[in-house]
């Protein structure tokens, strides 16, 4: 019997410093990590092979938003968690929250990052 396959969790994010990090954090959970400068290299990439997206929501050209409604209507069921540094972005958690989504600000704490994705990832595969 073969292992169970490691849940793929993208990361979009124009910050080089910040997908490192967060690749370190990703793999030491025990997830896949794929890496994507914008939301546009993601979306010619990966967005049919992957378990999460963990997005920026400030980037250039298209930003989280944007992002997180594509992968609404291209797979409705795949966990969105988006990330921001900008404070004023502060003020659409509330829209983020009402989508089923999560936004988590910068500096965020990283094992509530972890869980989140552990629920999300948990969620999407209706709990099994």
């Amino acid at each position: 019997m073969s292992l169970p396959a490691k849940p793929i969790v993208a990361v979009v994010d124009d910050d080089h410093r910040l997908l490192e990090s967060l690749e370190d954090l990703l793999e030491s959970a025990g997830y896949c990590v794929r890496l994507f400068a914008s939301a546009e290299q993601f979306l010619d990439a990966a967005v049919a092979d992957v378990d999460c997206v963990l997005s920026d929501i400030g980037m250039h050209g298209a930003d989280g938003f944007a992002l997180q409604q594509i992968i609404r209507n291209l797979r409705p069921a795949l966990p969105v968690i988006l990330i921001t540094g900008r404070h004023e972005f502060a003020a659409v958690e509330h829209e983020a929250a009402r989508g089923g989504r999560l936004l988590f600000e910068k500096p965020f704490d990283r094992q509530e990052l972890l869980t989140a994705i552990a629920s999300e990832l948990e969620a999407s595969s209706g709990g099994s």
